[in-house]
């Protein structure tokens, strides 16, 4: 069960207490004394669904802002009443919702604008239409003209504010999700912003490669293996030519010669 804390403001004797009263006890007051501060509870439940709703009375006249602004602050939605019998009462809630707004620090807050007492038509001053056209400039927030005496729609305008106030739930949650979803994808697209010693490690990894076998590239192990093959290829081809004879060995050949003919001089001339 949710608890949802509900705030009535306006103008002093425009009727909030009875509309609060014949919500919470139906019960009509046909007595008008001033309030200052009230606090109701009632258990409902809507779509469904069973809420616990504090609302607070709150006091119409000026000497009590201070403690409207607390009302304010701790409240969740807002029911911004006035009297179809009195002009004022609607231009003083025009300041009332720009103080709700500026308090809550937004512009999508949870609120119903009621004219209530419907039921004195001879007293009326204000018609439907000025209600309706006060709603769109508020941005068509919800408007009810509602009567205590004749429980006219006093219902329906507390159903329709704890409506508001869960969608506003609702779509707080989504927003909320939704931006946790681009922050999460927003981080895992991103590189990281800690690289440690990652040039060093790729270093370290093409040096410690080893290369399969049979394949080289300009190492001097390579080098070294090119040429034992090359030198292997030149052993394995057979010898077309004799090998030329050098001037030395030309040289040796003749001296040799010389000396047996002499040898052969020296025999003779013994004989």
């Amino acid at each position: 069960m949710r608890d949802y804390k509900l705030v009535v403001l306006g103008a002093g004797g425009v009727g909030k207490s009875c509309l609060t009263v014949q919500f919470v006890q139906g019960v009509y007051l046909d007595t008008y004394d001033p309030t200052i501060e009230d606090s109701y509870r009632k258990t409902i439940e809507i779509d469904n669904k069973v809420f616990d709703l504090e609302i607070l009375d709150t006091a119409g006249i000026a000497q009590f802002t201070a403690m409207r602004e607390l009302y304010i602050k701790s409240g969740m939605g807002f029911l911004l009443v006035y009297s179809v019998t009195d002009r004022q009462s609607l231009e003083e809630l025009m300041e009332l919702r720009e103080q709700v707004l500026r308090i809550k620090d937004s512009d999508r807050v949870p609120m119903v604008l009621i004219g209530n007492k419907a039921d004195l038509t001879n007293e009326r001053v204000i018609s439907v239409e000025e209600g309706i056209e006060v709603s769109s400039k508020w941005g068509r927030v919800p408007f009810y003209e509602t009567s205590a005496l004749l429980r006219s729609n006093v219902d329906e305008v507390f159903v329709d504010l704890v409506r508001q106030i869960i969608r506003n739930e609702m779509e707080s949650v989504a927003i909320k999700d939704a931006r946790n979803q681009s922050q999460q994808f927003n981080k895992n697209q991103s590189p990281s912003s800690k690289l440690p010693n990652s040039g060093k490690q790729d270093t370290k990894q093409s040096n410690s490669i080893q290369l399969p076998k049979g394949l080289y590239n300009k190492s001097s192990h390579g080098l070294s293996k090119v040429k034992q093959s090359k030198q292997a290829d030149e052993n394995r081809k057979p010898s077309h030519s004799a090998p030329k004879s050098s001037n030395a060995d030309k040289v040796g050949t003749a001296a040799t010669s010389q000396q047996q003919k002499k040898k052969k001089k020296g025999s003779c001339s013994i004989l």
